[in-house]
């Protein structure tokens, strides 16, 4: 990865951005474990009431928790990438990377929260009539993680994609990656369970690709 960056802080923006990136993604692959855990996306609060599971309230809660976490580096990786991108990034391809960034965090926190509402609505002892608020919210969270949030995530990664390709910052097989991942979020999260674990496994890659190369372009220095 080439460096656009003036002096010692253009050193230091790539390896900022691998690092929040890997952070990010590890934060938001475990927070969709926990919350598709915690509440099963074909369950009514009725059969959660005949079968209760008080282990389903603790990860939807420990995910409820990493979600400020995981949005606070996913912001530090999107102001890094930025940062290092610098001067020379297309200002339209770079807006749409910025706002979809910005999007995704605004659904991802709109998710988090309905999920933290399900919480406080359980199903009415002694009787297997759903609460409509418990369904209302359960469906609600959905939508916002796999429709909406998912949908931003695959517009973030096609736009960096675009990014890198033009930039020549980004291996081809990283961009092919990209933008398959983008076909991925945009057209079947919202279909097939557990597929909106693309985008985290999309942003591991990247950061550890840029993790890599800032490491070696820190020991060529050393080296000559």
């Amino acid at each position: 990865m080439q460096e656009l960056g003036p002096g010692p802080e253009g050193l230091r923006t790539p390896r900022a951005a691998g690092l929040a990136g890997v952070v990010f993604a590890l934060l938001l692959a475990a927070m969709i474990v926990l919350v598709r855990l915690g509440i099963p996306e074909g369950a009514d609060a009725a059969s959660l009431q005949r079968a209760p599971s008080p282990g389903r309230h603790t990860a939807l809660r420990t995910a409820l928790e990493l979600v400020p976490f995981a949005g606070l580096f996913f912001l530090w990786f999107i102001g890094a990438v930025r940062a290092h991108v610098g001067a020379v990034e297309d200002k339209f391809v770079a807006t749409v990377f910025l706002g979809s960034g910005l999007v995704f965090t605004a659904m991802m926190f709109g998710a988090a929260a309905t999920a933290g509402a399900v919480l406080v609505v359980p199903p009415r002892p002694g009787t297997l009539t759903p609460p409509a608020a418990w369904d209302f919210g359960r469906h609600l969270a959905y939508a916002l993680m796999t429709d909406y949030a998912m949908r931003m995530a695959a517009v973030f990664v096609s736009s960096m994609s675009v990014i890198g390709h033009r930039l020549g910052v980004l291996p081809r097989w990283l961009t092919i990656v990209g933008f398959l991942s983008a076909v991925t979020l945009l057209f079947v999260s919202s279909n097939v369970p557990w597929a909106e674990l693309v985008f985290p496994f999309w942003s591991l890659l990247l950061s550890l690709h840029i993790l890599v190369v800032s490491h070696r372009d820190r020991a060529r220095p050393a080296a000559g």
